[in-house]
């Protein structure tokens, strides 16, 4: 029997790395491969595939099947889970190039790279809690997306051509994504570590007071991954899924510094409360896009993270690694 093959769009982002890492202990009956922009990363894991991708050209598709087609490992070139993190993600960059944003956030030519294939293959696309406007708390999958910004729009259009064109799907509107950092460190600043980084210093800091999220453990957002994959490995049953991946808490900016305060024994008196409106972030961000998570946990069964323990976690995740670093 063939290895099945799994293929990580964006594997060198923080989502892709956890995916990486969790699926190579998980499973070694995977062919696993990720894909990266710029320059590849170094991996401890053993027998991983990787390519670049463009994913404004597409430049890099026919690399991949050609891989996959000459791997003595597999049968075949066709991955039979892709999994899309790859995003230009940052709100204010999506304002400043809307056309950047649509050609990459908008996986057209993934999409019709699978759908070249004679067999179905599964796509997992990560979307974003930012598809809804922000009016109201605990948004379902079957509410009106009216995204307020770019990246949100971009995102509302993947959604669309991969539920128009795409035989199986599982989208997935996932939140703020917070733990531990990657084995190769992203570049990009971490919530909680920053917030603890920022706390550490003694000062005060504003935090906003009126800006509601459902932040998602990462291990339960890749927890959820691996079990849709394993479902449709398992059953190769059509999948058309959208189901919004968030924590189990509602939580403002400055609930979530609370918590890390909590956590780490700082002073609470150094979180000064501030609205979302007094700062001008060059781009218009909802003001509570909290969601409903129930269908997520019907569908596959985990219990999310609260967020207090996560900010637990990823603190003695981040202590442990400082502590294994030789000096």
């Amino acid at each position: 029997m063939s290895k099945k093959r799994v293929l990580i769009v964006g594997g060198t982002g923080y989502l892709g790395q956890h995916l990486l890492q969790s699926f190579a202990d998980a499973d070694s009956q995977l062919d696993l491969a990720f894909t990266h922009h710029s320059a590849p990363l170094l991996y401890a894991i053993p027998h991983v595939l990787s390519f670049p991708l463009d994913l404004r050209t597409c430049h890099g598709l026919d690399a991949i099947s050609h891989a996959f087609a000459q791997s003595k490992t597999s049968i075949g070139f066709q991955p039979d889970v892709v999994i899309n993190c790859a995003a230009l993600s940052v709100p204010r960059v999506c304002e400043m190039d809307p056309e950047a944003a649509m050609s990459i956030n908008v996986p057209t030519g993934l999409v019709k790279w699978l759908s070249s294939f004679g067999k179905s293959s599964l796509l997992i696309h990560l979307s974003t809690d930012q598809v809804y406007e922000g009016t109201k708390s605990f948004y379902k999958e079957e509410d009106e997306t009216v995204p307020v910004n770019v990246y949100g729009k971009s995102k509302v259009e993947a959604e669309q051509y991969i539920s128009a064109h795409c035989q199986n799907y599982a989208i997935l509107r996932s939140s703020i994504i917070y733990g531990p950092q990657t084995i190769s460190p992203v570049p990009k600043s971490l919530p909680i570590q920053w917030m603890d980084s920022v706390l550490a210093k003694g000062e005060p800091m504003d935090f906003f007071h009126d800006e509601f999220r459902c932040p998602v453990f990462v291990k339960d957002l890749v927890a959820a991954v691996q079990i849709l994959t394993n479902q449709w490995i398992t059953e190769t049953k059509q999948v058309q899924l959208l189901l919004n991946v968030g924590g189990p808490d509602r939580v403002s900016r400055v609930q979530m510094a609370e918590a890390v305060a909590h956590a780490r024994g700082y002073s609470t008196s150094l979180i000064k409360q501030v609205s979302a409106s007094s700062v001008d972030r060059g781009v218009k961000s909802p003001c509570d896009i909290s969601m409903d998570i129930t269908k997520l946990v019907q569908t596959t069964g985990i219990s999310p993270t609260c967020f207090a323990e996560g900010v637990r976690l990823t603190l003695e995740a981040e202590a442990k690694a400082k502590s294994s670093v030789k000096p």
